[in-house]
């Protein structure tokens, strides 16, 4: 049965997949749903013990149902290689009471790797299937890690160019750098003056330009997107919470049917919200823990039902969760308001104009599953050295919101139900942060020299992704403010 998907803002137009992920955003401002979440057509138990590339593709079908089975699995094996520095795509690793999900063992160390090692697949394959023949532009906000796995993922396809805008200050040294040497003749990174909710406001302004985008398919260019709104990055994040499941039954830690918590560092809330879909699916979850830092207008939203991005936005730590505007709360809001586009339009039309909207009571009981919860900077440091002190184990600063906030449900609440804890980046991505959180000295050292002190103190490897960007050249330089990304885009296609 095919599955249709249109916009959660009212557009009537229903599309398959493929022309969801080649459009990326709706043309009504609005993010993709599919008309029905497909429920698992196996036993959950079936998933415990099989590949993450058998696992994979049997999700992905359910969403994706216009590819052929040659196709996802031709997507699913070209994502799902050796450009893991692991054997397993997605370990498991049990330390200081929690179950940390490993999701940076891609070529950019960050999460974001699992599902854009997949989506350039998707996207020329979609290409192929709907006879585009217009080159198709990959536009992207980053707060720090999708700019680079999707610059990695995208860098010289074929009938691609992707160009990433990053705040120029928001960002740690070790992403910013990660960037700006990007190769690939067409690859394009700017930095802005601003945050990451400016840049991620200019570019769905530029998706939504009716000019703009005239005038791009006059020069034979369309515009798609590697974010999370793009539902072609979404459903792939939904694979790896089934498959960390499969992993607790085989290893014996949970019985068939029992259900386990998740707990998300969370930002732009696509990760956390694909987490949701797993267990709207079928997927046995108890409590869905969406950790904050000390930008928390999501800890606020699930405690009062007001989300207000009116408020400082504060540089943290963990910069890829320095974020107002979740873009992907919009799906969970469509959702909770039973799939009513009108509701859903209405409240963004309020974020939009007042910078805040309130949700009925009637929906908030449908946030039943969530838990809310943040970290300050402190507290975060403070789990870094205490993980570390426990079990020997280096996390990152965002794990380490996550970890944070989980330790604290964890006794506030007495709740001992096994928990899974989403590991979003290599530790060596913020080596500045977590190297003066276990005492390393920090003064006067630069980024590179701290990672081999890291490596030493854990005894683990420095990962290729960071050792390799010692000599890099930088090859991407602009820096522009927000009123001049749609020039940016025209100069760099040409136009």
């Amino acid at each position: 049965m095919e599955n249709l998907y249109q916009s959660t803002r009212g557009d009537q137009e229903r599309i398959p997949a493929s022309r969801a992920i080649l459009n990326g955003i709706a043309k009504d401002g609005g993010l993709y749903v599919p008309l029905t979440l497909p429920k698992f057509d196996r036993p959950v138990r079936e998933y415990a013990g099989r590949s993450y590339r058998e696992n994979a593709f049997d999700i992905l079908r359910l969403f994706l149902t216009d590819y052929t089975d040659e196709e996802l699995h031709r997507c699913v094996d070209a994502a799902y290689d050796g450009k893991f520095d692991t054997a397993e795509i997605a370990p498991l690793t049990e330390a200081a009471g929690a179950h940390y999900l490993e999701l940076w063992h891609g070529p950019t160390i960050a999460f974001k790797d699992m599902a854009l090692s997949l989506l350039p697949h998707l996207m020329t394959t979609a290409a192929e299937k709907n006879g585009v023949t217009e080159e198709t532009v990959i536009l992207t906000a980053t707060s720090g890690d999708t700019g680079k796995a999707a610059l990695a993922g995208f860098a010289d396809v074929k009938g691609t160019r992707i160009m990433v805008f990053y705040p120029k200050h928001g960002v740690s040294p070790i992403q910013e750098r990660q960037m700006v040497t990007q190769t690939g003749d067409n690859t394009c990174v700017v930095g802005i003056e601003g945050n990451f909710d400016d840049a991620q406001t200019g570019v769905k302004r530029i998706f939504t330009d009716a000019a703009m985008n005239r005038e791009l398919a006059d020069a034979g260019f369309r515009f798609s997107s590697a974010n999370s709104i793009n539902i072609g990055r979404l459903v792939p994040q939904i694979v790896y919470y089934v498959h960390s499941y499969g992993k607790l039954l085989k290893e014996g830690r949970i019985r068939d049917g029992e259900a386990v918590n998740f707990v998300v560092p969370t930002g732009n809330f696509g990760n956390i919200l694909a987490a949701y879909y797993a267990m709207q699916m079928g997927l046995p979850v108890n409590r869905l823990i969406c950790a904050s830092n000390e930008n928390r207008v999501l800890y606020d939203f699930f405690g009062t039902g007001t989300y207000d991005r009116n408020r400082e936005f504060i540089l943290t730590s963990s910069p890829s969760m320095d974020i107002l505007i979740s873009s992907n709360l919009e799906r969970l809001i469509y959702h909770i308001a039973g799939n009513d586009a009108g509701t859903d339009a209405a409240l963004m039309s309020r974020l939009l104009s007042e910078g805040k909207y309130e949700i009925t009571d009637a929906m908030r009981r449908n946030l039943s599953m969530f838990v809310g919860g943040f970290a300050t900077e402190e507290e975060t440091a403070a789990e870094i050295a205490r993980v570390f002190e426990e079990a020997h184990y280096l996390i990152d600063t965002h794990t380490a919101v996550a970890s944070a906030v989980y330790r604290r449900y964890r006794e506030q609440s007495g709740d001992d139900t096994v928990t899974v804890i989403a590991s979003t980046a290599s530790p060596f991505k913020f080596t500045r942060a977590v190297a003066g959180a276990i005492g390393i000295e920090t003064e006067g050292a630069d980024d590179f020299a701290l990672a081999e002190k890291l490596s030493d103190a854990a005894g683990v490897p420095i990962p290729a992704a960071v050792t390799s960007l010692r000599t890099a050249q930088v090859k991407h330089d602009r820096v522009c403010a927000t009123e001049e990304m749609a020039q940016a885009v025209r100069d760099f296609l040409k136009v």
